[in-house]
């Protein structure tokens, strides 16, 4: 019952920041709000506030409103990168509608990003400068995780190692700091703080590998299958596919790396790599980092939040299983 009640508490909180998110995406100039709020109002996930909202709950001493705040500024980080990552991947879609580099342009969309950033800098300053340096830390690690991306392994890289990097950058910077945003508003010790910042940066981690077997192996996320490996984006399973020795995988990969433009190619690819070594192995690497997010969780004062916190060690592994 207490976990249903506390279930219910953040959606609540949720459903307040999803308010504050439509206005603080408004501007003096319509087509500026029309072009800042197109991806914001097709929905998504919102992992990254539902992390803040929890965490904050770790602690007793918080304030609704600055809970809110962190959340709100996480989630406008996020967003804004999202807009620069499609510029980048010359994207057509973003949660399932038309990307706003497709529909306004390229140009539009990185300064509807840069505004974006702006909004949640203004949100960031009203917590305090604490909360100002994490941001633009964080910031920094998604443009240097995007820039990695770009740019490709150094000579001599392993792709693999590369690819963790990316990801890091990318993804569980982010994550990390919306646990660490949360367990700030919330007051929670120095230990949980830290606790926190380590379970963010491994579920992150986790979060966006389960990604790359979702692009493969399901058909029910509404993510197009597939759609990762015809445009070449590289990700765990291909990279396994790569480096491994077996004659049947080097033929598959080579086969990828040439490109699949067409439907019947893709499909006939999508049915090899599902029966490839690669994807149990992919597997065991995402339930091996959610074994150490959890391991993480331990110095957590017990309660319904660290119960939710837990569970989603469990729910990152079986959303690509």
């Amino acid at each position: 019952m207490a976990d249903e009640l506390f279930a219910q508490t953040v959606a609540e909180t949720l459903a307040l920041i999803e308010d504050r998110l439509m206005e603080a995406t408004v501007s003096q100039y319509s087509f500026v709000t029309e072009a800042a709020q197109h991806i914001v109002s097709a929905g998504g996930k919102r992992f990254r506030p539902a992390l803040v909202v929890t965490a904050a709950h770790l602690g007793s001493d918080f304030d609704l409103d600055e809970v809110i705040g962190a959340a709100l500024v996480m989630e406008l980080t996020h967003v804004a990168s999202l807009y620069h990552d499609d510029v980048m991947d010359e994207a057509d879609l973003r949660r399932g509608v038309s990307s706003a580099n497709n529909r306004y342009g390229n140009s539009t969309a990185i300064l509807v990003g840069d505004y974006l950033f702006a909004r949640a800098s203004r949100e960031v300053a009203r917590l305090g400068p604490e909360y100002v340096d994490l941001q633009a830390q964080t910031f920094a690690e998604l443009v240097e995780g995007q820039m990695a991306e770009t740019t490709g392994p150094l000579a001599g890289e392993d792709p693999i190692d590369h690819h963790f990097k990316v990801l890091a950058g990318k993804t569980a910077s982010l994550i990390r700091a919306s646990a660490l945003f949360g367990g700030m508003v919330g007051g929670v010790s120095d230990l949980a703080l830290d606790a926190l910042g380590r379970f963010g940066f491994e579920i992150g981690m986790v979060f966006q590998l389960s990604d790359d077997l979702i692009d493969i192996v399901s058909d029910t996320t509404g993510k197009t299958p597939g759609t990762d490996l015809r445009e070449g984006i590289p990700t765990l399973p291909t990279l396994l596919l790569a480096s491994s020795p077996a004659v049947g995988d080097h033929e598959l990969a080579e086969r990828i790396a040439a490109g699949l433009d067409d439907d019947g190619d893709l499909a006939e690819a999508l049915a090899a790599l599902r029966a490839s070594a690669v994807i149990d192995q992919t597997r065991s690497e995402i339930a091996r980092r959610a074994s150490v997010a959890r391991d993480y969780l331990t110095p957590l004062p017990a309660g319904p939040a660290k119960d939710m916190l837990d569970r989603l060690c469990d729910e990152v592994v079986t959303r690509s299983s």
